[in-house]
């Protein structure tokens, strides 16, 4: 059910699928690393890391700027996804991860850590082939549309 629009054109305003995969990575690997340590700090530079691109897009994105460069020769040919639907994605995600983080801080690891790890079941399940953020978005996009028109 993943959202990827299926071609071999990139355009400036797509993001190539050989970066959305690493923005999973990166968000999985974070959230089992902070699991196995047992160490919340690896959340809060999840959250950093995530934060500014779910503000500001792919042009505050490390992940995408990483991606830009370990994968320049695949990037060219990759099929690509839409901005809107991976910034919705690092939204959910980093409000995910915040309020991980304002319950690690208030005392509710319990909290803390089901947020994180609800995080990282999603990461895992969209690097298996279906992105339940993807899901929402068409969903959000369904209904708004239902409600308002266009």
């Amino acid at each position: 059910m993943a959202m990827h629009i299926k071609t071999t054109e990139t355009s400036c305003e797509s993001i190539p699928l050989p970066i959305v995969r690493l923005n999973r990575t990166v968000l999985l690997a974070g959230v089992l690393g902070a699991l196995t340590l047992r160490q919340p700090l690896l959340i809060t530079l999840l959250f950093v890391i995530i934060l500014p691109a779910a503000i500001f897009g792919r042009r505050a994105s490390l992940v995408y700027f990483a991606g830009s460069r370990l994968f320049a020769q695949k990037n060219r040919e990759a099929a690509v996804e839409s901005p809107q639907l991976m910034r919705f994605n690092n939204s959910i995600a980093a409000v995910l991860l915040g309020f991980s983080q304002l319950a690690f801080l208030l005392g509710a690891p319990t909290a803390g850590w089901i947020l994180a790890g609800m995080v990282g079941v999603a990461a895992a399940v969209a690097l298996g082939g279906f992105c339940f953020g993807c899901f929402l978005y068409y969903q959000f996009n369904l209904q708004r549309y239902r409600l308002f028109g266009k």
